[in-house]
């Protein structure tokens, strides 16, 4: 079971939850003083509307941030900034993606004065945005790894036009990206189109990808679609990397620093929106496991408690509504976060559901989240607390496309309602969720080490089609329960990821969502269609 536990014994940490396991290692590390923090400057620091309005509605000033208790690091010297190059950027979108952009990157040390520059052309970034600092420490957590210091920078853009594409740079005193010298630094981003425009747009997701070939394989290949933004669903870096709980398990924080600098290909362009998996709750920082994740994105935060499941968060783009949850929260197999929420989580995405489908505009729900509802895989298989607490509401709701990782494969189902298949989707086919139920995918191929089916493969060009397949789901008390299942459709087992096209309608017209699947060399291993009568 991939449950992280930051080098506690394995027999130990199979009895902590998450907060206990932090309250162990805080323990065992806090000879030093323990401060509140380990942030520069509190709250994310916004500019003034790019358009002249004010950066927050009303006048209003941002919320200070709110960050886990972490040791104190040793005291770090200023380096003469023209030293330091800035690295790792990567966007997300805030509350409204057509209006607000939110700018994150790492330094390798500490520097003075960070900031983005921004404007309407690459050679005029006459808009100067202050940052915040965030600094993490982490301490030697085993022989083998040194404390290890990491310094995030964040920047909100308000007050942006729809549909608008936008110019920047990050920089810091000594480092200036409107320089010419420093040219070469500057990137880009669009923002959301007034959904009434119906544009067209793809998106990008996976889950499970880490720091490989692979995965740069499949970056490659996504920056090649132009999407408008990218959903990672969980298990995002692998810093601890085997997670079973194991003596010698060891948690490298400079996975972090290869990791972002992986994705900025993709991240420093378009928007990167990720969910917490298991993998993600490093209990180091803070008693939730999300510390070392607060420092390093700034997500929407329009979700039921974002200090405590900062993952879960919801934003519409064009014709598209989306929904991140924390399947931590409702898991079964991997129990350390259960709970968490005391149940808002499921109570905020009941409301939200049912405001986003009444939303003027949106004609597709799309939610994604790290463990499986529906999956067959040796290793993981289905998330039985998910299908408890969220499907029935998904079904409530119509939901359109879940998106899932965990299980280091490609599957997806039929359109299913009520555990069992609401009507058959073969490659190529056409669904209507409102008539026929929910496709559910399971994009796990993201770029860490493949799991295994428990039968065949069938993907497109090669369909070996089944009438039933015998898997499990987990139950309460980190329980398997067996079940014959006639949903699994598609099955591939590869590095692979999913871009989906948006083809909006007039109202009254059929809009789609053209999903496809491709694999790492860029082959489409499966496609299909999802169908709505447009608002």
């Amino acid at each position: 079971m991939d449950t992280p536990r930051m080098g506690i014994d394995e027999h130990l940490a199979g009895r902590l939850s998450m907060a206990e396991q932090h309250a162990h290692l805080r323990e065992r590390h806090s000879r030093r003083r323990v401060i509140r923090g380990g942030v520069a400057a509190a709250g994310v620091v916004a500019g003034a509307g790019l358009l002249g309005a004010s950066a927050y509605a009303g006048g209003e000033t941002a919320a200070p941030a709110r960050f886990p208790e972490v040791l104190a690091p040793p005291a770090a010297a200023h380096v003469d900034g023209a030293l330091v190059a800035p690295f790792g950027r990567h966007l997300a979108f805030g509350a409204d993606p057509e209006t607000q952009m939110r700018v994150s990157w790492q330094v390798p040390l500490p520097v003075r004065g960070p900031f983005v520059r921004v404007g309407l052309r690459p050679w005029d970034l006459g808009q100067r945005i202050e940052a915040q600092v965030r600094s993490l420490h982490t301490a030697a957590l085993g022989k083998e790894l040194p404390a290890v210091e990491q310094y995030y920078l964040h920047a909100a853009l308000d007050g942006l036009r729809p549909g608008t594409t936008y110019y920047y740079g990050v920089g810091h005193r000594g480092f200036d990206p409107a320089v010419p010298s420093a040219y070469g630094t500057i990137n880009s981003f669009t923002t959301a189109p007034d959904p009434a425009q119906r544009r067209p747009f793809v998106f990008t997701a996976f889950g499970d990808q880490g720091v490989s070939y692979h995965a740069l394989a499949n970056d490659s290949l996504i920056l090649a679609q132009n999407p408008a933004f990218h959903l990672h669903a969980g298990d995002i870096c692998y810093a601890d990397d085997s997670g079973h709980g194991a003596k010698d398990d060891i948690y490298d924080a400079r996975v972090w620093d290869q990791f972002l600098a992986q994705t900025e290909s993709v991240a420093a362009r378009v928007p990167w929106m990720v969910a917490l998996g298991n993998h993600d709750m490093e209990a180091w920082y803070s008693p939730n496991g999300y510390g070392g994740q607060e420092a390093r994105w700034t997500l929407p935060g329009d979700g039921p408690d974002p200090a405590r499941i900062p993952g879960a968060y919801s934003f519409a783009y064009g014709n598209v509504a989306v929904v991140a949850l924390d399947a931590n929260d409702v898991s079964y197999e991997i129990p350390a976060n259960r709970g968490i929420s005391g149940g808002r989580q499921t109570a905020w995405l009941d409301r939200r559901l049912g405001e986003l489908r009444a939303r003027a505009g949106t004609d597709f729900l799309v939610v994604f989240f790290h463990h499986c509802a529906y999956s067959t895989t040796s290793a993981h298989a289905s998330e039985g607390g998910v299908r408890e607490a969220w499907v029935p509401l998904f079904e409530k709701h119509r939901v359109d496309l879940v998106v899932n990782g965990h299980n280091h494969v490609y599957e997806r189902t039929d359109a299913v309602r009520r555990d069992a298949v609401g009507r058959a989707v073969p490659v190529g086919a056409t669904t209507h969720p409102e008539r026929d139920g929910i496709v559910y995918v399971t994009a796990g191929g993201a770029g860490k080490s493949l799991y295994a089916f428990p039968v065949p493969d069938s993907h497109e060009g090669r369909v070996k089609d089944l009438d039933s397949v015998d898997t499990y789901r987990w139950v309460k008390g980190a329980h398997k329960a067996t079940e014959t299942v006639e949903w699994s459709r598609v099955r591939y087992t590869g590095h692979s990821f999913l871009s989906v096209e948006s083809l909006p309608a007039p109202s009254g017209g059929t809009a789609r969502l053209v999903v496809s699947a491709l694999a790492e060399n860029g082959r489409r291993i499966d496609h299909f269609t999802i169908a709505r009568t447009a608002r």
